[in-house]
């Protein structure tokens, strides 16, 4: 009986410790949640402070407590403001009219950014690289594996196309995106990188040196640390076409020794685009130039820079060189390979002297103003933000923390007096309104290479979004131009129409000097991967006049002050609409 008795007793003081523990944690979690609630709150009534008032945020408490886009749509400026002034000296003028309430304004949204941004890379679709879109999660087309193989970040042995994924890396999709561009080898590193190439890489090494486990395949080896698990691509099943993606440049007078600015060459009676294309791919050259029978390979350089294209008439007769001008000009075509003389990049091996900023309105092209940096000037760009989506398209520098100087120039979306000024100078990069208010609107709602659905540009979000974004279009330039030390202008139309001398002087700005030839790999290479795709949204006006007269009075605005700061005023494109 006293046994029994004793067993009971034990039971009930363990029943009672974990009843104690189970409460406890019950407790803690209400704390958290009323803590998180008030912090909105207080978030929420602090919306008339002044711009200094709302900066005073801990780095740490960024995106907390955030409120709500359609909480402010009753805050938009009038039909009448900001028209004919000097934004940067501040007059008197009617306080819902006035920079000041831009500075406050901006404030608000920028953390309303944050709240969107980072929710957005939580529920976002599974991070995959441009070109593992259509793959399936199978384990098919395993090819030959042919070894683990040496491999150095400064000479890459597989020279194609690169990919990344930081999540769903298995030996297949690498093996497809590789087969699907017409290379003949993959080869993968890190667990989580994919190469791809036409040459089998020359340094073997042991089998056990291959000991990354494939980031979305468990049990499956993805190369290791500067180690390659490299397989021979099997062929595609029938039916199944490979993605060539040969691409039309243009009609070009030839220079006046094909062999010697080419580096490979082919005579062949009844030459074809594809045979040209096809055998240039397997050479791992991305330019395929045809003058009658003869195919040449190479790259864009100083020699044949594809400046100056002639009108195609002048290639007509391609197959006989009598009837072209006395072979004077040549075709011009793009292969599925890779120009990667510019590709090869890493962090500052010392801790730059100088901070730089890289700073835009969210959709005025960031993303694609870093990819032309980082593969001119060889070097990583860093993000004041963390995007696992970008990650995994090569920005090795999204993981690396923003303060640590180890990148050429830093991606912020940030303004406001506190975080200008931590930053020694900036590169400012300036869009047409319109156009970053809908690229930003398609990136919120479909990712960075989406578009928006009808529903959705004709939903009650749109105005909302037009109403909070566009006086932070303004006032973003605004504080920049008032507190930014150092600055070079940069607009992205100009960089878009003229990129080899805007990135000229972006990459001078940043105290750094290149090779023309690797600026035309930049040129070659200049879409990347950040171009949209897929279905367009229809052709439809989405803004009314209403929109249109807030926004124009915001570009007069910012152009005044540019023009005051002696800074070339906006494009002539921006306004009429």
């Amino acid at each position: 009986m006293a046994k029994a008795f004793f067993r009971l007793q034990k039971f009930l003081r363990r029943t009672q410790f974990l009843l104690f523990f189970l409460t406890a944690a019950y407790l803690m979690a209400g704390s958290l949640l009323l803590l998180q609630r008030t912090r909105l709150a207080i978030q929420q009534g602090s919306r008339g402070t002044s711009a200094n008032q709302a900066l005073l945020v801990p780095d740490g408490m960024a995106g907390v407590g955030i409120v709500d886009p359609r909480t402010l749509q009753n805050t938009h400026p009038g039909p009448g403001l900001l028209v004919g002034m000097d934004a940067l000296q501040e007059p008197a003028l009617d306080p819902q009219h006035s920079p000041r309430w831009l500075m406050s304004r901006n404030s608000e949204l920028r953390q309303l950014r944050r709240r969107w941004f980072h929710r957005f890379i939580s529920d976002q679709e599974p991070m995959q690289t441009a070109g593992f879109k259509a793959m399936k999660h199978t384990a098919e087309h395993k090819g030959t594996y042919m070894g683990c193989f040496s491999d150095d970040s400064r000479e890459r042995t597989l020279k194609g196309a690169v990919f990344y994924d930081l999540r769903k890396m298995t030996v297949s999709h690498c093996q497809e995106a590789c087969a699907e561009r017409a290379y003949t080898y993959a080869g993968l590193a890190y667990g989580a990188e994919c190469y791809c190439g036409n040459k089998l890489p020359a340094t073997a090494s042991k089998p056990e040196e291959c000991n990354s486990e494939c980031k979305g395949e468990k049990g499956s080896i993805c190369g290791g640390v500067n180690r390659l698990s490299v397989y021979r691509v099997e062929e595609l099943r029938a039916g199944e076409r490979r993605r060539r993606n040969v691409i039309y440049r243009g009609c070009f007078r030839a220079p006046e020794n094909l062999t010697d600015t080419f580096p490979a060459s082919l005579i062949q009676p009844n030459l074809t685009v594809e045979m040209c294309s096809e055998f240039c791919s397997k050479k791992e050259f991305p330019l395929a130039v045809i003058q009658g029978q003869e195919c040449y390979c190479g790259y864009p350089t100083g020699r044949f820079s594809l400046h100056d294209g002639a009108d195609r008439l002048l290639c007509s007769g391609m197959h006989n060189t009598s009837s072209n001008a006395e072979g004077k000009y040549c075709l011009v075509y793009q292969t599925p390979v890779q120009d990667t003389r510019c590709t090869d990049r890493k962090f500052l091996t010392t801790k730059s002297k100088v901070f730089v900023a890289l700073s835009s309105f969210p959709g005025a092209g960031n993303t694609w103003a870093r990819h032309l940096i980082e593969h001119a000037t060889g070097y990583y760009t860093g993000s004041y933000y963390f995007d696992g989506a970008l990650y995994n398209k090569g920005f090795k520098g999204e993981k690396d923390h923003w303060r640590s100087r180890r990148t050429i120039c830093v991606k912020t979306h940030e303004s406001g007096k506190t975080e200008i000024e931590m930053f020694d100078s900036a590169i400012l990069l300036i869009r047409n309104p319109y156009k970053s208010l809908m690229a930003e609107f398609n990136r919120k709602y479909a990712g960075h290479l989406g578009y928006a659905t009808d529903r959705n540009w004709k939903s009650k979000e749109w105005p909302d979004f037009v109403n909070s974004y566009a006086s932070w279009w303004a006032s973003h330039v605004l504080d920049w131009l008032k507190y930014g030390k150092r600055l070079l202008i940069i607009h992205y139309e100009d960089l878009k129409q003229s990129l080899i001398p805007k990135l000229k002087e972006m990459v001078e700005f940043l105290n750094m000097t290149v090779t023309e030839d690797r600026l035309l790999c930049v040129e070659n290479n200049r879409d990347g991967n950040f171009k949209r795709s897929g279905a367009k949204q229809k052709d439809f006006e989405p803004f009314t006049q209403e929109m249109k007269d807030l926004i124009d009075r915001y570009i007069l605005t910012v152009d005044e002050a540019l023009r005051g700061r002696n800074f070339t005023g906006l494009p002539r494109e921006y306004v009429p609409r």
